[in-house]
C-alpha cells in the first residue's frame, strides 16, 4: 500500500507565496537556487515548483550551462498569469492602472469621480475592467480618509461613504482579494517603493482637494495608529483657537491649496517643526504641484525659527500621483503574491 502525504492548504500556502515572491524578485531562478535563497528543502521545492509549471505559473527558460554534472533547468514567473488594479478615487476623478506581476502598465486611466455618487459607480468601473482583463487577481483601492481594515471610518465631506467597508463589499461582489488604504499612506510606501528608499523615517505632505493629509513612515514601516487615525493632520492644534486646517485658509478656485501668504507658511513650518521635534525623520515630501524650491527654501528658514536647523528634514517634492498609484500596485502585488492560489 503506498503512503501519498498531501501537505494541508494551510502550510502549503505559505511556501507558494515564498516561491512566488522568490521568482519575482529574482527574475528566474534554478531549483537550487531558490533551495538555497529560501530555505527549502530541494525536494519541496521541486514539488512545488512542478505543480506552479503545470498551471502555467511558473515557465522554463533553458539550461543552464554545465559545470560538469547535468545541466540545471532555470525557471521564471509568467508575469502575465496574474494581474493587479491600483485605483485612487479624488474629489474631481478615479485614477486606475492595470498592471502585471512585475510592474508593467496593461493599461492605466482617468474616469469622473465616484465620491460626489456613490461606490455602484466605482464597481461598475472595476467590473469592466475584470471582463476585459479575466487575469485580474487583486484590487488595492486609495481613498482621501481613514480607513481601519477595508472600513472607511472618516472621509469629510463624503458622510455617505463613512462606516462603508468598501474592502467586504468588493471582496463578496468580485471574488478578487481587496486592499482598501488611506491616499497618504499610500503615497509615502510608493515614494520609498520609487526611490528604494529602505528602514528609513518619512512624513509625505500633501494639501489635496480634500484638505490636508499625511503619510507617516518610521523605520520602514507605514504607521496607521491604533484606531486607523494617523496623519490626519487637519486636527493637528496651531496658535490658540486655531487647527492647521483652520490656519491654511487661501484656496485657489478649484479646491486646491495655494501657499502664498506668511501665515500659511508658518502654519505649515510648525507642523514641520513637530514631526522633526517627535518622529526626527529623515525627510518630509511634498507634492511637486503644490511647492516649489524657493517654497521649500521659505517653509525650512521659517521651521529653524522652532527648532534647530541642524535637526530639520530635508524637504524635498515627488510626483504624488505617481506615488499614490506606485503604492497601491505594492500592496496589490503583495495581495497578488499572498492571496493568489
Amino acid at each position: 500500500m503506498t503512503n501519498t502525504f498531501k501537505t494541508p492548504k494551510e502550510m502549503r500556502e505559505p511556501l507558494i507565496y515564498r516561491i512566488r515572491a522568490g521568482l519575482i524578485t529574482m527574475g528566474s531562478a534554478t531549483k537550487a537556487e531558490l533551495s538555497q535563497r529560501l530555505g527549502i528543502s530541494f525536494p519541496t521545492i521541486s514539488k512545488f515548483m512542478a505543480q506552479m509549471e503545470k498551471d502555467g505559473e511558473i515557465r522554463y527558460t533553458g539550461d543552464d550551462d554545465s559545470s560538469g554534472g547535468r545541466r540545471a533547468k532555470r525557471y521564471a514567473y509568467d508575469p502575465e498569469y496574474m494581474l493587479g488594479l491600483a485605483v485612487f478615487i479624488e474629489k474631481n476623478e478615479t485614477n486606475y492602472s492595470i498592471f502585471n506581476c512585475v510592474g508593467e502598465v496593461k493599461e492605466q486611466g482617468t474616469k469622473p469621480s465616484v465620491l460626489q455618487q456613490d461606490a455602484d459607480l466605482l464597481a461598475d468601473l472595476i467590473e469592466t475592467l475584470i471582463e476585459k482583463y479575466p487575469r485580474l487577481r487583486s484590487i488595492a483601492i486609495g481613498v482621501p480618509g481613514a480607513v481601519n481594515n477595508g472600513k472607511i471610518i472618516f472621509i469629510p465631506p463624503y458622510q455617505h461613504f463613512v462606516n462603508y467597508d468598501l474592502k467586504e463589499e468588493f471582496e463578496s461582489r468580485f471574488q478578487i482579494p481587496v486592499v482598501v488604504e488611506n491616499d497618504m499612506n499610500a503615497s509615502v510606501l510608493g515614494y520609498a517603493s520609487n526611490f528604494e528608499i529602505e528602514n528609513e523615517s518619512l512624513i509625505y505632505l500633501y494639501f489635496g482637494q480634500n484638505g490636508p493629509g499625511s503619510g507617516i513612515m518610521i523605520n520602514g514601516d507605514v504607521v496607521r495608529g491604533s484606531t486607523s487615525f494617523s496623519g490626519e493632520i487637519s486636527f493637528v492644534p496651531q496658535y490658540d483657537n486655531r487647527s492647521f486646517a483652520q490656519a491654511l485658509q487661501r484656496e485657489a478656485g478649484d479646491g486646491r491649496l495655494v501657499l502664498a501668504g506668511d501665515n500659511q507658511i508658518d502654519a505649515v513650518a510648525r507642523l514641520v517643526a513637530a514631526f522633526a521635534a517627535i518622529l526626527n525623520p529623515r525627510a518630509v515630501v511634498f507634492c511637486d504641484d503644490e511647492v516649489d524650491e524657493a517654497l521649500l527654501n521659505r517653509i525650512a528658514d521659517r521651521s529653524a525659527a522652532y527648532i534647530p536647523r541642524e535637526h530639520l528634514p530635508l524637504l524635498l517634492m515627488s510626483d504624488w500621483r505617481q506615488d499614490y498609484l506606485t503604492g497601491l500596485e505594492q500592496l496589490a502585488l503583495n495581495l497578488m503574491i499572498t492571496d493568489c492560489c
